[in-house]
């Protein structure tokens, strides 16, 4: 299974996802910061399974036609940072895809998930990837799950990892760096999380408009 993340930074980048898809060849395509009414319904042979609707700056999930069925899906609002009351770019910071492998005969959760800016502590953070998790668990109660997306947490990663696992999941940061902006705050800020997946590697892929550069995680079952 070949996912890829990318945050559009405010739609931007959204020029590039055609080339993205054809170069890359995603089973499924996670979206942050996208403007979801101007999404196409189709990208080469991915489908739209669900983007959200009260965002500013939305999420969405493209899954290839001929190798998923689209099951559910599920939004959430989680907890607010001070940004987010002000300046409401984000209701929705995760969108759920419940989908059913067509090969392997079986359900798996793709997600992709935006935390708060860097404006807000870590620990509200942390909780709003604990909710997400939670969240994913009543989506697809038992199924393999696999959330990608800006988590923007570029220090003390080491301790968030602990606490993800925590809840039994494993957090895998991407080869290199994922952000580049900023002098100061540069480093890695998308990450992938998962349960009941084997990942084989998450690679960054070359820089296009966006300050965030998409990654590519290649993830297979665990035997059940």
């Amino acid at each position: 299974m070949r996912v890829l993340s990318y945050n559009l930074r405010k739609h931007s980048a959204a020029s590039e996802l055609h080339q993205l898809v054809e170069r890359w060849e995603p089973n499924v395509l996670c979206l942050q910061e996208a403007k979801p009414n101007d999404l196409p319904s189709r990208l080469g042979g991915l489908r739209l399974a669900a983007a959200t609707d009260k965002n500013r700056l939305g999420l969405a999930v493209y899954f290839r036609e001929n190798t998923f069925r689209y099951v559910d899906s599920v939004s959430l609002g989680l907890k607010k940072s001070l940004h987010d009351i002000v300046l409401r770019p984000a209701h929705e910071r995760l969108l759920g895809v419940q989908l059913y492998d067509i090969d392997a005969a079986r359900e798996v959760t793709i997600a992709s998930f935006h935390a708060a800016p860097l404006t807000a502590l870590n620990s509200l953070r942390r909780s709003q990837i604990r909710s997400a998790l939670q969240a994913l668990e009543q989506l697809g109660p038992g199924t393999p799950t696999l959330m990608v997306g800006d988590y923007n947490y570029p220090i003390f990663k080491e301790r968030l990892s602990d606490r993800v696992r925590e809840h039994g999941y494993d957090l895998t940061l991407s080869d290199v760096r994922t952000y580049t902006r900023y002098r100061f705050f540069r480093g890695h800020y998308d990450f992938v999380t998962s349960q009941g997946l084997s990942i084989d590697d998450v690679v960054t892929l070359p820089q296009g408009v966006s300050d965030h550069l998409p990654i590519l995680a290649r993830a297979e079952y665990r035997r059940r």
